[in-house]
């Protein structure tokens, strides 16, 4: 029986926990913060390892970025996945979400696959657009916020938690499904992983090994139908009112009164 090939999307991406912004051009300031694989993205990670364990799938790591994107692809070998490939080059800077995805589109008909996976979104950008965008590329189905993803006999079953909604899709391969880091609890490296890691060559795919299927005027920031106006961390919540020793009618009371204040009720 054929292995199963897997491509995982992966982004590197600054720890937003030490980002800031520049005030002149509203963009991330990369400099000097701390790079990681994007957490949702991990979780993907960890959902095509568990299916390799289980099916001998192949599993490649896929990531678009600078040279020093790299080393989250030096991350994703180490977990196990069994190769990567990095895309790069000046013709695809500046390159917002759509033309990444027609550009990991690109390398993922050139790699072959049967299962796309990706993080709901990247911490760096939350527009969760890149996932459903490349499905579209790919002209294949596309199922979001998964949740749980298994196996059936034919094609898989995932559990897409939307708010309070769970909703259970089947849905037959080739298909892309983008997961929330919640679906799977990313397993760490081990020192045998991250020594094969950094003996394992990194394919690298140029705009040269692309264009043929490229279209060269929808990538890098000339080819972008859209550019970032303004870019701001998520503003701390204010301070909540702690209500203490009311009796339960007392509390509804307070509740009701803060609600209709805000014109809620």
């Amino acid at each position: 029986m054929k292995a199963m090939k897997i491509v995982v999307c992966i982004k590197q991406v600054p720890d937003t926990s030490e980002v800031r912004i520049d005030p002149k051009t509203n963009r991330l300031m990369r400099e000097g913060v701390p790079s990681i694989i994007n957490p949702d993205d991990r979780s993907a990670i960890e959902v095509a390892l568990r299916f390799k364990e289980t099916t001998e799938a192949h599993v490649t790591a896929l990531s678009m970025g600078p040279p020093q994107a790299e080393m989250a692809l030096r991350e994703a070998l180490a977990l196990g996945c069994d190769d990567a490939v990095l895309i790069s080059g000046r013709e695809f800077g500046g390159s917002d979400t759509y033309a990444t995805a027609s550009i990991l589109a690109a390398a993922i008909n050139k790699i072959g696959f049967d299962l796309v996976l990706a993080g709901r979104q990247a911490i760096d950008g939350d527009t969760a657009q890149v996932g459903p965008q490349v499905a579209e590329q790919l002209f294949i189905p596309q199922v979001t916020y998964a949740g749980d993803l298994q196996f059936s006999d034919d094609g898989l079953v995932v559990t897409r938690y939307l708010d309070a909604v769970e909703e259970i899709v089947k849905v037959k391969s080739p298909c892309l499904v983008t997961t929330l880091a919640e679906v799977a609890k990313p397993r760490y490296m081990t020192a045998q992983g991250i020594v094969d890691a950094f003996e394992n060559d990194i394919t690298l795919f140029e705009f040269e090994d692309l264009k043929d299927l490229l279209n060269p005027d929808w990538i890098g920031l000339k080819g972008s139908p859209t550019s970032v106006v303004k870019s701001f961390p998520k503003e701390a919540k204010g301070l909540g009112v702690k209500l203490s020793d009311l009796s339960t009618n007392e509390a509804v009371e307070v509740i009701i009164e803060k609600l209709s204040e805000l014109g809620i009720v």
